[in-house]
């Protein structure tokens, strides 16, 4: 390992270790709602990262393997399942409708591929509404023992588990067969990269983190709509988010649920009513301007940075005699 790779990764245990002591440390619980909401994001943006970042599939329909994931994990937790079971089935569900619609969706492109992945989750949306109409609560005999930090702990281990994943993702051979078939399916397809098999794939593991996500949203609140988590603004939500932090990235959609949940916070206590149409305009003006998102704006600011007047050049050194 290099430097800088010892350095990240003591960077790393340190915030992971600080995380852990949260609970101890902070008593207000508005306070670990917050963090628990960036956890969350962050889980549910890496997720649809692997596919829609690395893969370059954009799916619309992300809220389905949430909702899925909330649906089957609150179910089964509640009908007497351990939870660990019941999230396990939870990420596993969202799975097998991956693989149902993976074959034919994979036959669209581009902007007809993301149209019909918002036609299944609206779909799931309606039926889910249809079906279960009432309020899920949790019985009184958890309400007896609802503490906040088993909660918050298991949505840090979501999130360190999907972020995780997504890296040995990222720098394994697999990986570099997604990056090929974002940039250009066709030539990935002549070198001999089954683009078909690796946007399955990616769409598995998508689907099993969106659900496994799910299921600590099922966990965590005392009562919902079932088709709450089916709406279409938790696809929104981590599309924004990937593409706010940056897509293609492991640090993008943790940087970007960070800024998108405390910017959402304060905009939504002074702009209570235009605060969702300030979001929308800063989506667009960062697809436009910033593609790589705040990562790129980051490198940006610091290669500007070190090529600014003044700041010495490192170059090769003179040999003797051209002192």
């Amino acid at each position: 390992m290099t430097r800088k790779q010892v350095l990240t990764t003591l960077l790393g245990l340190v915030l992971i270790a600080a995380m852990a002591l949260v609970p101890m440390y902070v008593k207000k619980d508005s306070t670990i709602n917050l963090i628990v909401m960036v956890l969350l994001y962050v889980s549910l943006a890496s997720s649809w990262n692997i596919l829609g970042g690395f893969a370059g599939q954009v799916n619309l329909g992300h809220a389905a393997f949430f909702g899925l994931g909330t649906l089957v994990t609150r179910s089964l937790w509640l009908s007497g399942w351990p939870l660990w079971a019941a999230m396990l089935a939870g990420g596993i569900v969202p799975v097998l409708l991956g693989l149902l619609i993976g074959i034919p969706a994979f036959k669209l492109r581009g902007a007809y591929f993301s149209i019909g992945t918002l036609a299944l989750g609206q779909v799931l949306y309606v039926i889910v509404g249809n079906r279960w109409p009432l309020i899920t609560s949790l019985p009184v005999k958890y309400l007896g023992s609802y503490s906040l930090a088993p909660r918050y702990y298991l949505f840090l281990g979501v999130a360190l588990v999907t972020v995780g994943a997504a890296y040995i993702l990222m720098r394994s051979r697999f990986g570099l067969g997604l990056a090929a078939i974002r940039e250009e399916e066709d030539a990935a397809e002549s070198l001999g990269v089954s683009a078909r098999r690796h946007k399955i794939l990616a769409l598995s593991l998508s689907a099993f983190f969106a659900g496994l996500t799910g299921g600590a949203f099922a966990f965590y609140h005392v009562g919902y709509y079932p088709q709450f988590p089916f709406g279409p603004v938790w696809s929104f939500d981590a599309v924004t988010i990937a593409f706010i932090g940056g897509t293609g990235t492991i640090i993008g959609p943790i940087v970007g649920g960070i800024f998108y949940v405390v910017l959402k916070e304060l905009l939504a206590l002074r702009l209570v009513e235009i605060h969702l149409t300030v979001f929308g305009i800063l989506f667009v003006l960062i697809v436009l301007f910033l593609p790589g998102g705040l990562v790129e704006a980051w490198q940006k600011v610091r290669d500007a940075f070190a090529r600014r007047p003044g700041r010495p050049k490192v170059g090769r050194p003179l040999p003797q005699g051209e002192n």
